[in-house]
């Protein structure tokens, strides 16, 4: 089984679900937010919609500030750790700092190249749970208010940490499928599959990491 095949389930999840939510925000009530964790998450979702779709500025302006963006809603290195599961711990460090560095850069293309797709979407924050201190799960729903199908909103669930006073996300359901628990997964099946080698992971992330950036389409599955 190929790389490409072996994530197919993982691509389809992210790209329904933490790509599409990210930037699906037309209006969102902050002032509805119950906690401070679904105000984190309205509020931000607001701005990522509008860092994209600001023309106004340049395409590398555009992209350098959806990357600070990015990074400053999501735990990327904390995702990054969890999806490579217990490979991390038997791996050289140079094979570890190869693939967080190819985890992040892929990461931010796929998100960027995707996000302005969903701007004709809405997220509506319907209320949150408290699993342990400082750990909440958001839930939402993702209306596009075009359609004329009839389906059902969309639920999304957000996992958002309270890291020492800072909000991260760190996780995405999309009706109930957790992305980063399914990539772990996907991960470790890849790996068993190719004697282990983290740098055949890391030289697919970075050819289609490549491949975004000269302007290719992101992965449709």
């Amino acid at each position: 089984m190929t790389f490409a095949k072996s994530l197919a389930p993982v691509r389809r999840a992210v790209l329904l679900g933490l790509l599409s939510v990210l930037p699906a925000i037309a209006s969102v009530g902050t002032a509805q937010a119950a906690t401070p964790a679904e105000a984190f998450v309205s509020e931000n979702i607001d701005k990522g919609f509008a860092i994209l779709n600001n023309h106004g500025l340049s395409s590398s302006a555009r992209a350098s500030q959806f990357q600070t963006f990015l990074e400053s809603l999501t735990d990327i290195e904390r995702i990054g750790k969890f999806t490579l599961g217990a490979a991390r711990r038997a791996a050289s460090p140079q094979d570890v700092a190869a693939f967080d560095t190819a985890f992040r850069n892929y990461a931010i293309e796929v998100y960027q190249s995707r996000l302005s797709q969903y701007s004709g979407q809405t997220l509506k924050v319907t209320g949150s749970t408290e699993r342990q201190p400082g750990d909440f799960v958001v839930s939402a729903t993702l209306v596009d208010p075009a359609s004329k199908s009839g389906h059902q909103p969309l639920k999304v669930d957000f996992r958002v940490l309270n890291d020492k006073g800072r909000m991260v996300v760190v996780d995405v359901a999309v009706e109930g499928i957790w992305i980063a628990i399914t990539e772990r997964d996907q991960f470790s099946a890849f790996l068993g599959q190719h004697n282990g080698s983290i740098p055949a992971l890391v030289a697919h992330l970075e050819q289609l990491t490549v491949q975004l950036k000269n302007g290719g389409a992101a992965p449709q599955h």
